[in-house]
């Protein structure tokens, strides 16, 4: 699972451009948006479409319990 958190981690680093973060600096267990990283709602969009190229899954705005 360890592989795993360190495979999204660096998902997220690569396709936000947070070149200045490393996977240590994102803590697995810290909101990715408002408090923790403090992504937005552009930031939502490109990890969705990363997720969906890299692992196939689609995740639906639409679904109250994605939100």
């Amino acid at each position: 699972m360890q592989a795993l958190y360190l495979e999204i981690k660096n998902l997220i680093i690569s396709t936000l451009n947070l070149d200045e973060l490393t996977e240590q600096d994102i803590d697995t267990d810290a909101a990715l948006f408002g408090e923790g990283l403090g992504l937005d709602s552009i930031d939502a969009l490109e990890l969705g479409l990363a997720v969906k190229n890299q692992y196939g899954v689609v995740l639906s705005a639409e679904s109250e319990e994605m939100r």
